[in-house]
């Protein structure tokens, strides 16, 4: 029986934080078991906000993802990794699924209106209203069945799923309907010093987020300046609202060591603030570490990265033809 097929991307457009990895990233060796896994590196969602450097710059920063793919579990042995520029099939289809999308629920986005607000000042582009319709390609060319996600894309998610229907329903059932894979804890860290507010790699405060390429100084003092509160005696309680630092380093550790909440409530009761930072760092840089040695192992073989994104292209190209033409033939007969 084949294995089902889950479909993941991260831009290329900055080093992924432990929120990425709590997110996602710790689950990638488990979910390579289970599911034939498409590892995708989304330079084209990358260009919505154009870089201000290279052309070089962005190869590079492409090598790094993919050097930190590998470090993060990702096997090129049995997962396809690959360059979404590289696979042509991505934009055809995009542009083929944008006659199935609606002007209205492109401009409902949520994650559409925060990077508008957020860019008051700036033009923006229309590649950034149609986002979610290129990541309907990435999706649904490979007949995805699973896409893991962190909260902030399950909108887009479910707009994937409604463009599928829409289709499906003039044209009979071309495309698989993917399911969303949530992280029961992890799914949506928060910025270390501003907690009402998810951990972004595009942070301009480069203290709200730790970086899985950080120092190790660097990392301890951005978990030692985290916020927290003032409560006396501390308590180190989960309480979203009332208690939002605490409770976000709280769900790091959850999901870096798989303790339950509940469960680290007891073991840090009657612990001080600190006492709690430091367990955190132990674990946090115990993780990072092992990361770190492998990420600077891979990304000194150029030669090996382009080789695992050249193959990667050529499977994903396979792959993907087969929709592709299917949804040609379709729309041509």
């Amino acid at each position: 029986m084949s294995k089902s097929i889950l479909f993941t991307g991260v831009q290329p457009s900055g080093f992924l934080t432990i929120g990425n990895y709590c997110g996602t990233i710790n689950r990638w060796t488990e979910f390579q078991k289970k599911y034939l896994c498409f590892f995708c590196i989304s330079d084209l969602h990358a260009l919505t906000i154009l870089p201000k450097k290279s052309k070089e710059s962005l190869n590079n920063r492409i090598l790094d993802t993919l050097a930190l793919y590998l470090s993060c579990g990702v096997d090129p042995s049995k997962s396809i990794i690959f360059l979404q520029s590289n696979v042509y099939q991505h934009t055809q289809l995009h542009w083929i699924l944008s006659n199935f999308s609606y002007f209205g629920e492109l401009s409902r986005m949520t994650q559409f209106k925060y990077k508008v607000n957020l860019n008051q000042n700036s033009p923006i582009n229309l590649s950034l209203f149609s986002y979610p319709i290129l990541m309907a390609a990435d999706i649904l060319l490979y007949q995805t069945n699973f896409v893991p996600v962190g909260l902030d894309q399950k909108q887009h998610l479910e707009l994937v799923g409604t463009i599928a229907r829409r289709f499906n329903k003039r044209y009979g059932n071309i495309f698989t309907i993917p399911s969303i894979i949530l992280n029961n804890v992890g799914f949506k860290i928060m910025a270390l010093q501003n907690p009402m507010k998810k951990m972004s790699k595009s942070d301009n405060n480069l203290n709200n987020s730790i970086f899985l390429l950080d120092s190790i100084d660097s990392i301890r003092i951005k978990l030692y300046k985290s916020l927290t509160d003032s409560s006396n005696p501390p308590e180190v309680k989960y309480d979203q609202y009332n208690k939002p630092g605490i409770s976000n380093l709280l769900v790091i550790l959850s999901s870096l060591t798989g303790k339950k909440i509940s469960d680290l409530e007891i073991e840090f009761n009657k612990c001080t603030y600190q006492y709690f930072k430091k367990s955190l760092l132990d674990i946090l840089l115990e993780v990072i570490l092992k990361i770190q040695k492998s990420y600077f192992f891979f990304r000194k073989d150029i030669h090996y990265l382009y080789d695992i994104l050249r193959l990667g292209a050529e499977n994903a190209r396979i792959h993907s033809e087969k929709t592709l033409c299917q949804v040609q033939n379709i729309l041509n007969s």
